[in-house]
């Protein structure tokens, strides 16, 4: 693994874009990145995704003991949604996507840092954009990403079951959530799927239907949200859900492993595994990371080295209950810490986006890189 420095594209601003990435800099700085990208070979995109996969496995059968042990405290879901989340996994609601967080020198294996398993963004970056910086500087170059192609797959194979419309929600002047939505829109229309487009402060409840509805009243038979589950079921509104004839992507059971809790359950599990860092719902000796189970974006991380505090960062995060998780063995490139962001699609592992910070915690202004794959 090495990164290397490299000349942008001219007019590169206007190239991304073309692609949909309006948000390329951020704040004076390039939040996308092509003066530098990293070189992997073919033996360390086998080790990130062998990591990705086996720990998609290990997830899944987490979700399934979590719903036979009745576990749902530990994730902090109400019990009146419990029935909600185990009938989404009985009835094997599918999921289109999710993202694993690794750590990897390139040396050790990947490990893995945490699991954005309901509403991860980052997404066009590491499709679209990267691969035409690709194709623009190396015709016959290649990646680690066929994420374009797994999207219309995953989405193909729900329409199998069902064909009915989807909507597509994000929040109100986010342009990152704006543009990942709109990007899996596009894939999903090039599945076959009718789709429309409305802000989730749109949304409206029909209580006689029983029913979501859109902008124009029309019945929201699928709803894809960008938006958290653990926001949907502590509001008023939110609650709807339970009563609700739409249907959801990502699922419910998705509730489960979008939390942090995960963490020190998975070490429980799976001590030996290669891919885990020691985690536990109690402090940690040695150096560690503090998390609380449900922030995002780098918010409320605290940073113990040798006992003091390295790192600690802001956010709104501050009531939530707290995992602890031993420090990952992270090599510094020019100066920054890379996050492997590897993406799982339709249920295996198929791409990878890499942010980098000077710090050890990636946050949403961190820096995305692209990346070749080199032997």
């Amino acid at each position: 693994m090495h990164r290397i420095n490299v000349d942008p594209r001219p007019n590169w601003q206007r190239r991304v874009e073309e692609h949909g990435l309006m948000f390329h800099t951020l704040k004076g700085e390039p939040y996308w990145d092509e003066s530098a990208a990293y070189q992997l070979s073919s033996y360390e995109v086998d080790q990130l995704e062998l990591a990705a996969n086996t720990l998609h496995e290990m997830c899944l059968d987490l979700v399934q003991e979590v719903i036979d042990q009745k576990m749902f405290g530990l994730f902090l879901i109400p019990n009146e949604f419990e029935q909600m989340v185990t009938r989404s996994w009985q009835e094997q609601e599918p999921s289109i996507y999710g993202r694993f967080d690794l750590a990897y020198d390139g040396v050790g294996a990947p490990k893995m840092l945490e699991y954005n398993a309901d509403t991860p963004t980052a997404l066009l970056e590491a499709s679209i954009i990267q691969w035409q910086w690709l194709k623009d500087i190396d015709e016959r170059g290649d990646q680690f990403n066929s994420i374009h192609e797994r999207l219309i797959e995953a989405w193909q194979a729900l329409r199998e079951r069902d064909d009915g419309p989807i909507h597509f929600a994000a929040m109100e002047g986010i342009p990152e959530d704006y543009v990942t939505v709109e990007y899996l829109r596009d894939t999903a229309i090039q599945a076959g799927f009718d789709t429309d487009y409305l802000d989730v402060e749109q949304i409206g409840w029909d209580r006689a239907a029983r029913t979501f509805v859109d902008r124009a009243a029309r019945p929201i038979h699928r709803l894809f949200k960008l938006y958290p589950w653990e926001w949907v079921i502590r509001e008023d509104f939110g609650k709807n859900v339970l009563q609700a004839r739409t249907r959801w992507v990502e699922p419910a059971w998705k509730m489960i492993l979008s939390c942090k809790s995960i963490l020190p359950m998975l070490y429980e599990r799976h001590p030996e595994s290669p891919f885990l860092l020691p985690a536990s719902f109690e402090p940690l000796e040695g150096n560690y990371v503090r998390k609380p189970v449900h922030a995002r974006e780098g918010a409320n991380i605290t940073v113990v080295i040798n006992g003091q505090t390295r790192i600690k960062t802001d956010g709104v995060y501050t009531d939530s209950p707290t995992v602890y998780q031993a420090l990952a063995p992270m090599k510094a490139h020019d100066g920054r810490y890379p996050v492997f962001g590897t993406w799982i699609v339709n249920g295996v592992a198929c791409g990878v986006g890499i942010r980098e910070d000077e710090t050890l915690v990636t946050g949403n202004t961190s820096r995305f890189v692209p990346h070749q794959m080199v032997d």
